[in-house]
């Protein structure tokens, strides 16, 4: 077996070092003397016999202690113990998987550790029948490298090759891709490139990972541009690849692109995105890469060949801002400008994507983001939502949209965000209204910095007016336990009869190619800002949401139309005739024609 490490770092000697199946011994004396590679500078290489699936090793740099594999695909003692060799040959896929792209797909973002109380990839598995029941065809994994401790968001890892190993490291993520593919569903998973937890990084031993030639909100940032960083580059290309090869994911969530500081002509994300759809072609199957990104900017999802990056979507959080003020008349900071016309700003999310394309944004102090061109890009480049890890956990309490909207304001979210243009992603439990909070939690093993870390979220309270005993630890234990759903609400009103209703949305959705429509510029809005009443037009469909506590008429269409009810919240109450919808109050419906 060959072994291989860049480490420019080391001066004169690195030694490969084996490591027994007992912790006490896992550095232990047995040690081979890796070899430069004339061929590569900086690169360290060994070849011995002694390896096989399941064996722990560690590279000693100039007779230091010895560290992690940078390539580690698997630490079955954590960031800091020695890395293990994987076989990836070794596991017996069961299911033949043709892929899944993301046209039509309805996506659920799930966080392994608290999606069931076990927190590993089998119990998550076993509930996966129930998503695709549910009419959901990707599940959206929140990141699985490993992390200090046993419980966090994921945001924080390191060993970007390998899978947390208390969620059942990477044999039991390939179970869950296994079981998912034979419910037709397909797997993307969230990565972070923008930075790595401030625990168990040892990547700047081995080489230089990260410069200062950048800086970013957690320090020096990766280097994509400096010397070095064609390395760094290959480092990432290399471990993004790994992910959709060895564990047949279908596409990859890149957090916060926004952060990824490149000067370089040939950027990181056209690289990574010309990679994927290479490898796509060499697999035959769709692969897509979804960014999170805070900048405005078509070019993300643009083709590379039309000058773009290249990215196959981005999240919306215009979208969701919008939705969130018109909801919730919330307007404090990034929601200020939207809180103003709640309904305008969700007409202009609806149908131009971006609300600041070129507007000016209170929050940034400055004139933020550039327009969509409606006529050439479809709508399954943006996902819209009414709620995500983010915009819950960040919040003081972790509060969803439940703790303070009614069952009917939250029928009328789920309305907009399934049959609106983007392509719709939930947030796990959001289908039936959990009330189980979802915050901030972590497990780190360094004291010192735990309570960095708990003190710094209640002085970011404060400053909003939260006394610091209202702000959950994130290290109590009790903090990750409030957050993992209950499942048995799912029997109980309101909330079976919002299960109800986003089944039968999704449903519809999946029937009805006109919801699917890619064009932009076909979506026809109307709305009512003091009513607080909203319509578009989605073909032969018409959407209509009731925001205020009143009854509502809405003229659709006109009075030759001919059309019924094809869904609605409260059918009863809900009647169309000459070309007017009634509806009741907090409530929606889709019409159809013909």
């Amino acid at each position: 077996m060959r072994f291989e490490v860049w480490a420019p770092q080391a001066r004169d000697r690195v030694v490969l070092r084996f490591a027994g199946s007992d912790p006490e011994t896992s550095d232990g004396a047995a040690g081979t003397s890796m070899r430069p590679d004339p061929e590569r500078p900086g690169w360290w290489t060994a070849e011995t016999p002694e390896a096989a699936d399941g064996t722990r090793y560690a590279f000693a740099l100039d007779g230091g202690p010895p560290l992690p594999d940078p390539r580690s695909r698997r630490q079955p003692q954590g960031p800091d113990g020695p890395s293990a060799v994987v076989d990836h040959n070794a596991y017996e896929w069961r299911v033949p998987w043709p892929g899944r792209g993301l046209s039509g797909a309805v996506l659920y973002e799930l966080h392994l550790g608290t999606f069931t109380r076990e927190g590993t990839f089998d119990a998550a598995a076993e509930h996966l029948a129930e998503l695709a029941a549910l009419g959901i065809t990707h599940v959206e994994l929140m990141p699985v490298c490993p992390f200090p401790g046993t419980h966090g968001w994921g945001y924080e890892g390191v060993s970007l090759w390998a899978v947390h190993e208390p969620y059942g490291g990477p044999a039991g993520l390939k179970r869950f891709v296994d079981a998912a593919h034979g419910l037709g569903l397909g797997v993307v998973l969230d990565v972070v490139h923008n930075h790595l937890g401030p625990s168990g990084n040892h990547l700047p031993r081995f080489g230089p990972y990260f410069t200062e030639t950048h800086h970013t909100p957690w320090g020096a940032a990766v280097n994509l541009d400096a010397p070095g960083s064609d390395e760094v580059r290959a480092y990432l290309l290399g471990s993004a690849l790994a992910w959709l090869r060895d564990f047949r994911l279908d596409g990859l969530r890149l957090d916060a692109v926004h952060a990824l500081a490149d000067g370089r002509a040939l950027t990181f994300l056209e690289e990574l995105s010309a990679a994927v759809d290479a490898l796509g072609a060499d697999l035959g199957r769709p692969l897509f890469l979804i960014a999170e990104s805070d900048l405005g900017d078509p070019r993300t999802t643009t083709p590379r060949a039309q000058g773009g990056l290249g990215l196959h979507a981005q999240w919306n959080d215009d979208f969701h801002h919008a939705l969130h003020a018109a909801l919730t008349g919330e307007s404090q900071g990034y929601y200020a400008d939207f809180a103003r016309e709640p309904l305008a700003a969700l007409a202009k999310t609806l149908t131009r994507v971006f609300f600041h394309d070129g507007t000016y944004s209170s929050f940034r102090g400055r004139t933020h983001g550039r327009p969509v061109d409606r006529t050439s890009t479809p709508a399954h480049r943006f996902l819209g939502y009414a709620q995500t890890h983010d915009q819950i956990g960040n919040r003081a309490l972790g509060d969803r949209l439940s703790a303070t909207l009614s069952p009917g304001l939250l029928a009328c979210a789920a309305t907009l965000v399934l049959t609106g243009p983007c392509v719709p992603m939930l947030f796990m439990g959001e289908e039936w209204g959990a009330t189980t909070p979802w915050q901030f939690f972590t497990d780190h093993t360094d004291p010192e910095l735990a309570r960095a870390v708990r003190d710094g979220r209640r002085r970011e309270f404060a400053s909003h007016g939260w006394a610091a005993e209202d702000i959950p630890d994130p290290q109590d234990p009790r903090t990750r336990e409030r957050s993992c759903l209950d499942r048995s609400e799912r029997t109980r009103q309101p909330h079976a009869r919002l299960l109800a209703w986003y089944r039968e949305l999704i449903a519809l959705r999946h029937a009805r190619p006109d919801l699917t429509d890619p064009d932009l510029a076909a979506v026809r809005v109307a709305y009512d800002e003091v009513a607080r009443w909203l319509t578009y037009r989605r073909g032969d469909l018409r959407v209509a949401v009731n925001l205020s506590g009143d009854p509502v008429e809405i003229p659709v269409g006109g009075a030759d139309v001919r059309a019924g009810v094809a869904s609605a919240w409260d059918r009863p109450g809900t009647a169309w005739a000459d070309g007017v919808l009634r509806l009741p109050p907090e409530s929606c419906a889709v019409l159809a024609e013909g």
